[in-house]
């Protein structure tokens, strides 16, 4: 694999004058108004990126690179207004920060957070954080975990689906989950594009097969290693409504797959009771096909706006949930009330 190239003291200090230059272009005006439309949003599938990791991406051409040209705190901001977001949770996207240097990973893992916790407290209100974490590496993650929740304050912690070909429920990250559940984490996971699978039919861009697939290849490692049943405290999020899981539920299920099966409570730490405590958002997923899909295994409950910034767009998604047959409570508890059971913090 290869290297990053080396994020210097430069890049991140150029990232904070990103940053504040965005604040003096636009902090007047967005003090002047309120988010429009429906302001109870709370979007759970938000990126972000500093200058360095977005220069990385540009170099490797990961997927949809060119979206990030060009990205401020400050036009986040403005779609967030448009599609009536009250709040977005920052994640990091794939390419992610792994790619084969340990301590270029612990360097970028750092200079993220402190950047993502520099747009929390310039935007009071309208970001949190969900930190990212250098994985595979464990003890550095086991450091980053400490210092993302008691130094910086993070709201919980954003994975991708896997490292190299290393899925949750792997043993050797037990350790990084055990102190997540020990500290009741949000863990919010994102959809990769594993080394395994990887170009494997041409012109046909891995985020067409692999990201939804290896969202539940994850999913299903969690549950089939015990490391679900062994992380109770842990609030799973994941992206893009589940992946393929609802198209899996026959082979997953089995006989629990059965209309009166479902129509019954789940039977403790089985693979239903697990899915239908797991959360998972809306972002690249607002339409019928996978909305009704999902709320055929698991309640509405357990589903969150997420828009996939700057790859979707907040009022899209808002528009693409009107048409999939939720109620309007449900909606409401999509929009908002269904985050706020564990983010209770921001309730007021």
């Amino acid at each position: 694999m290869t290297e990053t190239k080396s994020l210097s003291r430069r890049d991140v200090l150029a990232g904070f004058s990103v940053l504040g230059a965005g604040l003096l272009a636009g902090r007047a005006g967005l003090r002047a108004q309120a988010p429009a439309g429906n302001p109870r949003r709370f979007d759970l599938h938000h990126h972000f990126g500093t200058p360095a990791w977005i220069r990385m991406a540009n170099d490797k051409k990961s997927q949809g690179y060119q979206i990030w040209q060009p990205y401020t705190p400050a036009k986040a901001i403005e779609d967030m207004d448009r599609g009536g977001v009250a709040m977005s949770f920052l994640s990091v996207t794939t390419p992610g920060i792994w790619f084969g240097n340990p301590e270029e990973t612990r360097r970028m893992a750092r200079e993220l957070n402190e950047y993502g916790a520099k747009m929390v407290s310039d935007y009071k209100g309208r970001f949190g954080l969900f930190a990212v974490l250098p994985l595979p590496e464990v003890e550095a993650s086991l450091r980053e975990i400490e210092y993302a929740f008691d130094t910086l304050k993070a709201d919980g912690i954003g994975l991708l689906s896997s490292y190299g070909n290393r899925w949750h429920g792997d043993p050797q990250f037990a350790p990084v989950f055990a102190e997540l559940n020990r500290r009741r984490a949000i863990v919010y996971t994102h959809a990769a594009a594993p080394p395994c699978c990887q170009n494997l039919q041409p012109n046909i861009p891995e985020t067409t097969i692999e990201y939804n697939t290896d969202t539940s290849r994850t999913i299903i490692s969690l549950i089939e290693s015990g490391r679900a049943t062994q992380c109770p405290e842990i609030r799973f999020i994941f992206s893009h409504a589940g992946g393929t899981i609802p198209s899996l539920a026959g082979r997953f299920l089995g006989s629990a797959a059965s209309a009166d099966s479902l129509a019954r409570p789940a039977e403790p730490n089985s693979r239903l009771h697990h899915l239908r405590r797991f959360y998972y958002d809306t972002a690249g997923s607002a339409n019928p096909v996978q909305m009704v899909s999902l709320k055929m295994i698991v309640p509405a409950t357990q589903i969150v706006f997420g828009t996939d910034f700057p790859f979707g767009r907040s009022a899209g998604t808002a528009q693409g949930l009107q048409q999939c047959g939720f109620t309007p409570q449900e909606l409401r508890g999509i929009d908002r009330e269904n985050a706020l059971r564990i983010l209770p913090k921001y309730s007021a």
